[in-house]
């Protein structure tokens, strides 16, 4: 009997054979919980600023250009982007781009409200998670020349 009880107390001390493994990399850390989204608007100077929308939950890229599209609501900021009634953007997420493919043709847009959706979707990206190194493409309906060229937001140059 003790050398069955020998026996086991080997087995338990020896475990199950899993043998501890060294530290791995996970990447970088999530940036948090959001009580909502970033969106940039147009200040009194005219000056590009953020402005927390508190939706209760971050939300995706295209859910945070949808609420840019409908404006700054009851606040003292201005877009420079006209307002419609369609506010779908279909967003695809590349290693170095972000594409974005909105439903407003380029002449329609000012250089500062297409300054507003770059930064908007890369505060976006970056709070869930992405990278900061990556730039974005704005896709109008009706594109014009270099309207389609790469970006990066102009406050975080």
């Amino acid at each position: 009997m003790r050398r069955i009880w020998s026996a086991a107390f080997a087995l338990l001390l020896a475990g199950c054979g899993v043998q501890p493994s060294e530290v791995t990399d996970g990447g970088t850390a999530p940036t948090g919980v959001a009580p909502g989204v970033t969106l940039y608007f147009v200040d009194e100077q005219g000056a590009l600023v953020p402005s927390e929308r508190d939706t209760g939950r971050l939300g995706t890229i295209a859910d945070a250009l949808a609420l840019l599209l409908t404006g700054p609501g009851d606040s003292d900021l201005r877009t420079e982007i006209p307002s419609g009634d369609v506010t779908r953007v279909t967003v695809t997420v590349g290693e170095d781009v972000v594409e974005l493919r909105v439903p407003l043709a380029a002449d329609e847009v000012t250089p500062l409200g297409t300054d507003q959706i770059v930064c908007t979707a890369l505060a976006a990206h970056v709070q869930a998670g992405g990278s900061a190194e990556v730039k974005a493409r704005v896709h109008f309906t009706l594109p014009e020349p270099d309207s389609d060229a790469l970006r990066t937001c102009p406050l975080t140059e």
